[in-house]
Parts: structure tokens; sequence; C-alpha cells
């Protein structure tokens, strides 16, 4: 629950009305022609089926991401190194590279079978293919005599978020021109609504049903070993619903026929070109090159603490679901911060909330770091925790939520502030790119650090080490056990908040500096 694997979704919302047809860049506005063909309905009544549809639609591509946040959870439960979660959290960044072929996805398409069904249709039966290939599997890939076969369950995950952000592409181009101009909006309430349902019944759910004492505790009377379902049950169930839907949609919905025959494939591909040519233009300007550079680096010092520390919660004890069902109340809180936050951020200088919210970010960093120091002392037995415990890391969370939302909301209303009106929508598209790549690369990073930074030793047994794993395997066959002397997570902790605070004394008013660049700075002279 400490980290969002998500990413940015939904770079579609983010165009602008008019733009130049040889820069429309990641989205085509041809789809605004479509909309005048449209027939109208009267309110959201008339268009109820397609609203259903939508969100019907971001329901499924959350469920496939929702079983990847899982599988890290799981992995811990199985004492996996920190070097193979690092590995499995390539899974999550499919998400933040969608940039690099959506605009292939947004013109390379069959006119006769519908512009946004062409991607649609193979990539969800793809989509089911692979959780009902996976459903017969995973059991043995978690279960592996030398341990979780990581490499295999993350090039499996790695294609099913592919997948999903590919879908998630299509299902975006087609909620434009599936909605009527006055309803349009609805979409991106489907987007936000759906993906977080469908993540919900992939991770939190799923993590709750598996779980055999969740289920003997709340759901049922006579006790079993083993919880309501188990993941290859649920990849099967969902893998067959994939499927199922896919083919209905195929057969029974239509795409809008004005468009069909108005766009060549030659020319979409044209398009193609000039939005990677506008990319490149955009990143050479010198105040985005900077800004850039700022966004990659900015969220190193939150690393461990984001990516590592509900892994070593679970190490110490702390049963997964239980950490997954905090998320539940979190809820409200989600939806109502980026409300309250954005009355304070939509001023001339938002990157001010973002720098005042930095350092308390980094504090929490370390609070988190005691939380899991003190946990092991408040266990009462094999996965028990008192209730207070439980209020402490619901506290806590909530005021890393409050912190991380404040700078999120902040910089988005910055790349909004700056963001080239003729070329908004692949503007905003590459700096959103580049901020969620900020995290990608850091939490991977700090996950693949701990093992080294970790100092073990082998007690019961001269002369004998616990560096590597073999060495581990040896001590624990000649008797001895190896103990942590020296945790990596808390030397990660420091050196991040310390990082961090260099950062934010340097470099982050380097980034406050930048609202005082003047609006002709951020033009692509492409445009000029």
């Amino acid at each position: 629950i400490f980290s969002n694997c998500l990413g940015d979704h939904g770079w579609l919302f983010s165009s602008e009305a008019e733009v130049d047809e040889d820069m429309e860049g990641l989205i085509r506005v041809p789809d605004i022609e479509d909309r005048r063909h449209h027939k109208a309905q009267s309110g959201i009544r008339g268009e109820m089926g397609n609203v259903l549809l939508l969100l019907f639609l971001y329901v499924l591509q959350g469920i496939p991401l929702g079983l990847a946040g899982s599988i890290p959870l799981i992995l811990q439960s199985k004492h996996v190194s920190y070097k193979d979660q690092a590995f499995f959290s390539f899974v999550f960044w499919p998400f933040s590279l969608k940039l690099f072929w959506a605009p292939l996805v947004d013109a390379l398409y069959f006119s006769r079978f519908g512009r946004r069904k062409s991607w649609l249709v193979p990539t969800q039966y793809l989509l089911g293919l692979f959780m009902i290939y996976l459903s017969s599997t995973v059991d043995s890939l978690l279960q592996d005599e030398g341990g979780a076969n990581v490499v295999m369950l993350t090039a499996v995950f790695f294609m099913l978020a592919f997948l999903a952000a590919t879908q998630d592409i299509a299902v975006d181009g087609w909620a434009l021109t599936m909605l009527s101009r006055e309803n349009v909006g609805y979409a991106s309430t489907c987007n936000s609504v759906g993906q977080t349902a469908g993540y919900f019944l992939g991770n939190v759910l799923f993590l709750a049903l598996e779980s055999a004492d969740f289920c003997n505790k709340y759901l049922r009377i006579i006790p079993k070993d083993t919880g309501i379902v188990t993941l290859s049950e649920f990849l099967f169930f969902w893998g067959m619903v994939f499927l199922v839907s896919t083919t209905l949609v195929a057969i029974f919905k239509k795409e809008n026929e004005q468009d069909k025959g108005k766009r060549k494939i030659p020319q979409e591909t044209q398009g193609v070109l000039e939005t990677y040519k506008l990319l490149i233009s955009i990143v050479k300007m010198p105040t985005v090159f900077t800004f850039c550079t700022l966004l990659l680096t900015a969220k190193v010092g939150f690393s461990a603490a984001d990516t590592v520390t509900g892994l070593k919660l679970i190490e110490a004890g702390v049963p997964k679901e239980q950490l997954a069902l905090l998320a539940v109340p979190m809820v409200p809180l989600q939806i109502l911060l980026p409300v309250l936050i954005s009355r304070y951020t939509a001023g001339p200088r938002p990157l001010d909330i973002f720098y005042k919210a930095f350092p308390f970010r980094l504090l929490i960093g370390l609070e988190y770091a005691a939380l899991v120091w003190w946990t092991p002392s408040v266990k009462q037995g094999p996965g028990s925790f008192p209730l207070y415990y439980y209020g402490i890391v619901l506290l806590s969370y909530a005021l890393h939520q409050v912190a991380l939302y404040s700078m999120y909301v902040a910089c988005m209303a910055f790349h909004a502030k700056v963001s080239d009106p003729l070329i908004g929508g692949t503007y905003m598209t590459l700096l959103n790119t580049v901020t969620n790549l900020g995290g990608n690369w850091p939490s991977t990073l700090a996950l693949w650090l701990v093992d080294p930074l970790t100092s073990k030793e082998c007690q019961g047994v001269a002369g004998q080490s616990c560096g590597s794993t073999e060495e581990a395997a040896l001590c624990t066959r000649e008797g001895g056990v190896c103990t942590t002397t020296l945790d990596g997570y808390y030397v990660e902790s420091v050196v991040c908040v310390v990082i961090g605070l260099i950062w934010w004394l340097w470099l982050g008013k380097k980034m406050r500096r930048l609202q005082e660049e003047s609006p002709a700075a951020w033009k692509c002279k492409m445009n000029r």
C-alpha cells in the first residue's frame, strides 16, 4: 500500500481542443470531427449504456494491474530476495512508458473493423489468454524447487501490464468519440473510478479472499487451510471474463460509422513521425530539459520509504491482507485531497506547495523506518498485532498521502500552466511520463540495494558467513542461524533522506525559480 504502481493514466484527457493537423501529437484531434456527426443525446441518461461500457472496460484494465501489485506481497511472504523484488518491479514500468507507442496505437488500424476496436479487441483477447495460461502455471512459478521463478513471473506480468497499458490508450481514444460532446467529461470519471475499482478487485479483494486466516476469521464458520479462492482460480475466472466480454464488444458494439474511410494509414503514419519529432524538439528546450532533469531526480529521497516499507512490514510479520485492507479507508481521503489542495495550486506559483511539502514527506520516510523498527516489539503472536498498531500505521499512511498529493497536484498544475497550448496533449503527456519515470527508477534501485547494504552473520558456526544465499544455506545446514546485524533498509532510509534534503536545499530552489521564467521560454520553437 506504500507505493502507487498504476502510474499516470488517461493521457488523452490532457489534450487541447485546437491543434494543428501536422502537429496533433499523441491525440489525433480529428476525433472532434467525429463528434460533430455524433448524435447528441439528451443528458447522460441517453448514453448510460456507453458510460457503463467505458466503466466496465476500465475495471477490466485495473484487474491485471491489481494482480501485479499483489505479487510482491506474495513473494515477500515466500522470503524472496530484494534483488528479486527489484527485478519484478519492472512490471510497473509500461504505464510510464506508453508515451513511446501511443502514437502507433492511435494511427494504425483497420478502418472496417473500427479505429479503437482494432487494438482493443486483440489486446483484451491476449490479456484473457495470458491470464488463463498463467492460471495453470502460476502455482509452479511461485513454488519452484529453487524458490519462486521470479524471471518468468516478471516476464508474464510485464506482458500483462504492457497489454493493459495498450488497452488504456485504445479505451481513452474511444471514449472521446463514444460519448457526445456534452457528456464526454464523464470519460475521465469512468477512467478514475473504473481503474480504482479494478485495482481494488485484483489486489485488496483478492489478497483478502486468498488468505486462509482472513477467511477463517471473518467469512467462515468452519476453518480451513486455504482461502476462498486461489491465485490460479482468480486468474482463470477473470481470463474467461476478458474473453467473453471482448467477444460481445467485438460483435455487438459498433464504432461511429462517420469516420470510416476518412483517414488513410499513410497519413496517420506521417502524423506519428511528426509526433516523435515534436517530442524531441520539446525536450531540447532549455527550460524543459532542466525541468525534466529535476523531475527525474526529485523522488530519490522517497524511494526507500515508498517502495520498501510495506515489504519490510510483511517481513516483520504483518499479514499482507491486513496491509492491503488499510488502503480501503484511504479512498475518501484520496478523493478529497486533490480537491482541497487544488485551491492552493491554482495560482501563478503552484510549485511553492511542492517545495513546502517536500521536507515533510522526507520526515515521514524516517517515521516509516521507526515504524518498521517498532513493529516486532508489539507483535503478539504469528500475524497478530494490537488494534492500536494498525491505527498508527493508518495514521502514518494518511500523513504520507497528504504530503504525496500536495506534491502531485502541484506538479500537475505546473504542467498545465507551462504546456504550450498549441501542442498541449503532447507536452503534458511528455511531462507526466518523465514524472512517472522519476518514480520508477529510484524504486527499482532502492529494492535492489537493500540486500547489498544488509550485513548478516552466522551465529553458532565459527568461520561461516551469510553474505550470499549459498553461504546462508550452508550456515543453516551446519546448525547455525543467520542473524541480521545491520538492515540495509535503515541505511537506505537515512541515505535517501540525506539525498532528499540536499536536493531540496539545492535543486528544489532551482525548480521554484522555473516559475519565474517567461511564458515564451516554454513555447516550442516549432510553433514560433
